[in-house]
């Protein structure tokens, strides 16, 4: 409380390897320090800095020369100290998944530009508007990885983003734009290694056991201003939009700004709004409130009026097997829904949990409006509390 920061000033410390910094995204002085609704649900700690205007930049923020002398490592710490998450929406920590066991070697990179979540259009201006920059943030992504065959895949309703960065990649880069078929989950990474490679990532398994990393291009761009211009990850663009959005726009607030003023630049809201969702339709989570703050996973804030939503609660599962069909991961979800509703967890985690990439197809094909996403959300968090919890008694049993 009173400390005065500036934009770059780090506000929070990694709490370990798979962790990030925090920092200060206005220069001014910090009012508040505490929990407050998060756009994640329930309150998490944050700090409240009140602007003075200034805008003033933190002394450790300052252009890097001779960006093409640094090693891998050096890539992999900058993208560390810099704060750096998966913009794609999953927000796990950029250094971590560039640093692969010696094990896992990696011979492609692939640069996520599919953007397959309905309304979003975020990656789709970045690409427009700054390819060049992307592209350059994803040549760093591969030297960190020590590949040097990447490919970009673009859904083909995007044919000018694929123009636009196949006219950024350098010759001799190595790089293929690739553009791949209009169809959800297409931007899910495994199914967009599938896409590009026909590899098939094995069951309980990461990219990285079929030699792949795939990043996002948000992400690509805040690597490069991060490596070029010295620049932590403050702020990143986000979609607003929905029918009772009276201006649906892209905007880039710096990280933390509330999502109220994001509306109220967008134009404001019709008096009719039926659901509030951070993300996408398919794979957002619905608000309570709109006094959240924009996060580094925000990809988008998606307002749905009342004949966009089926507010009917749900029915009993007619064993329709749609779910089934619709599932891209090959799992039975209503199998899996009902070992989670009797807390079998172990049983559910057998039948594939922990592989369901929470897409949504099933809930959204499913006639009797079942919340199957809802249920393997709540089982993925009864999962890690056992892990948990085991893992406590371990320690406990050494101890003793």
């Amino acid at each position: 409380m009173g400390d005065e920061v500036k934009v770059g000033t780090v506000i929070g410390e990694a709490a370990g390897f798979v962790s990030v910094p925090v920092h200060a995204s206005i220069s001014g002085k910090v009012t508040a320090v505490g929990r407050f609704p998060h756009p994640l649900g329930g309150e998490h700690q944050a700090v409240v800095i009140e602007g003075d205007g200034e805008d003033s930049w933190d002394e450790s923020v300052v252009p890097r020369d001779n960006v093409d002398a640094l090693t891998p490592r050096e890539i992999r710490d900058i993208i560390r100290d810099a704060g750096i998450v998966g913009l794609g929406g999953a927000a796990f920590p950029t250094h971590v998944k560039l640093s692969p066991p010696d094990s896992k070697p990696i011979d492609t990179a692939i640069l996520n530009g599919a953007e397959c979540e309905p309304w979003l259009t975020a990656d789709h201006r970045l690409m427009l508007e700054r390819p060049a920059e992307v592209m350059r943030g994803f040549r760093l992504i591969m030297k960190a990885l020590g590949c040097e065959r990447g490919f970009v895949g673009i859904e083909s309703n995007k044919p000018d983003a694929v123009e636009a960065m196949k006219a950024a990649v350098p010759s001799g880069s190595g790089i293929r734009v690739v553009m791949v078929q209009v169809k959800y989950p297409q931007g899910a990474e495994k199914q967009l290694i599938d896409s590009l490679l026909r590899r098939k990532v094995p069951a309980g398994g990461l990219p990285m056991d079929v030699g792949v990393v795939v990043q996002n291009v948000g992400t690509a761009l805040a690597v490069y201003e991060a490596c070029h211009k010295g620049i932590p990850l403050v702020r990143r663009v986000v979609t607003v939009t929905g029918n009772p959005v009276g201006n649906p726009s892209n905007f880039s607030p710096r990280i933390g700004t509330m999502v109220a003023s994001l509306v109220e630049q967008a134009g404001g809201l019709s008096d009719e709004v039926s659901k509030v969702i951070s993300g996408g339709p398919m794979m957002g989570m619905a608000q309570f409130t709109l006094d959240v703050p924009v996060i580094k996973g925000m990809s988008g804030m998606l307002f749905l009026g009342p004949g966009d939503v089926d507010t009917r609660p749900p029915d009993p599962c007619i064993r329709c097997g749609h779910c089934v069909h619709a599932c891209p991961m090959k799992l039975l979800p209503t199998t899996i829904e009902k070992y989670v509703m009797v807390e079998a967890i172990d049983k559910a985690v057998e039948m594939g949990l922990n592989d369901c990439i929470e897409c949504g197809s099933c809930a959204y094909v499913c006639p009797s409006r079942r919340r199957l996403v809802h249920q393997f959300k709540y089982g993925k968090y009864l999962s890690a509390e056992l892990r948990k919890k085991a893992a406590e008694r371990s320690d406990k049993e050494k101890g003793n």
